[in-house]
């Protein structure tokens, strides 16, 4: 087994390399006529100008050379970017239990897929169960647990019956988390302070429950509340009392989560981290998300998120402050209404009888 991973390792190596080769050789052979070849010390214009042009490709297959290689490097980087961010924010299914969800996010990061911001959606026997967070920071610092929390949230809400339980398991999840980072980040283990310290770390959370009556029950840990769409209105829905955000304080003892709303059939929740309305464009005004909402109103939930993206990356000039995290859901459920019985299965009354 150890053979077989030193050869992987000096392919990979090979293949690094191998890009180099050629600039190497063409130096070589630069290097070899300016010293050994009798033609090369000769004067005179014509030399001159024949030994600059030898350098002068040895110098452009060297930059081509290396180009080649950062390109090809920079591309296997980006398809194993794409490959975690399909795992660890995979998107979420088209169809849940009788609801249109869609979700995406933007990263702050340059270059990067995936950040700070989470999300998921998942049916359930308790009815559909919705995450979005946002871990404090952005980019790559902030995804241990960005991957602890998902990965708690996918297990603990088959397990859990009630909407409390699943939000317990979360902030286990995390308090583990940073118990191990703090302990890889010692300056006694690592032998130097920590750039991003765990005693500075929490995740703002939002946890929800769309029953099948549509009932929407909310536990909210310091996140900014959603909106819901209907008739062309956006109203921000209310979550009740916030509770603390996870990592920050301990979970109060009583968890009730807070009866929201009734999503009814054709209406829209739009669940969205602070990226989204903290953005400023160049002149410092706030991004006017329930605006673009309402002009979104009667798109589909995949349409939505591109539009208010675009219309995010327009108001930032590309270049968003924060990461922001969109999911959307429809409730795409039909109301059946009570159908009269039939003539012919009407309960008849007895005849009464001759006794």
């Amino acid at each position: 087994m150890f053979r077989d991973r030193s050869l992987v390792a000096e392919g990979s190596r090979l293949r690094r390399t191998a890009p180099l080769l050629v600039p190497v050789v063409w130096g070589a052979a630069a290097v070899a006529w300016r010293l050994w070849c009798p033609l090369a010390r000769e004067p005179g214009l014509p030399m001159r100008v024949a030994t600059s042009a030898v350098f002068l490709t040895v110098g452009i297959g060297i930059v081509l050379g290396v180009r080649y290689g950062l390109a090809r490097e920079l591309s296997r980087v980006r398809a194993v970017a794409d490959a975690t961010q399909q795992v660890l924010l995979r998107p979420p299914p088209a169809r849940l239990d009788g609801l249109s969800v869609a979700a995406g996010q933007l990263s702050a990061s340059r270059g990067a897929v995936v950040g700070g911001d989470l999300y998921e959606a998942v049916a359930t026997p308790y009815g559909v169960r919705i995450v979005i967070g946002d871990v404090r920071g952005h980019g790559l610092a902030a995804l241990g647990a960005v991957v602890a929390l998902l990965g708690s949230f996918r297990e603990a809400v088959h397990d859990e019956a009630e909407l409390a339980g699943v939000l317990r398991r979360l902030d286990r999840a995390l308090g583990r988390h940073l118990c191990e980072r703090a302990r890889e980040e010692h300056p006694a283990r690592s032998g130097r302070a920590p750039e991003h310290p765990v005693a500075e770390e929490f995740v703002t959370l939002l946890l929800l429950q769309i029953r099948p009556d549509g009932l929407v029950e909310v536990l909210d840990c310091g996140h900014p509340a959603p909106y819901r769409i209907g008739d062309r209105r956006v109203v921000p829905v209310p979550v009740g009392e916030p509770l603390p955000p996870l990592g920050a304080f301990p979970l109060p003892a009583d968890l009730e989560p807070y009866p929201a709303v009734r999503l009814l059939p054709g209406e829209t929740l739009v669940l969205h981290t602070d990226g989204a309305e903290e953005a400023r464009d160049h002149r410092g005004r706030f991004f006017p998300l329930p605006t673009v909402l309402a002009g979104a109103a009667r798109e589909a939930p995949a349409a939505l998120v591109r539009r208010v993206h675009a219309a995010l990356l327009r108001h930032t000039g590309g270049r968003p402050a924060d990461d922001v995290a969109l999911l959307v859901v429809r409730n795409d459920r039909v109301r059946v209404p009570a159908q009269p019985a039939e003539p012919g299965l009407r309960r008849t009354r007895p005849a009464p009888s001759p006794h």
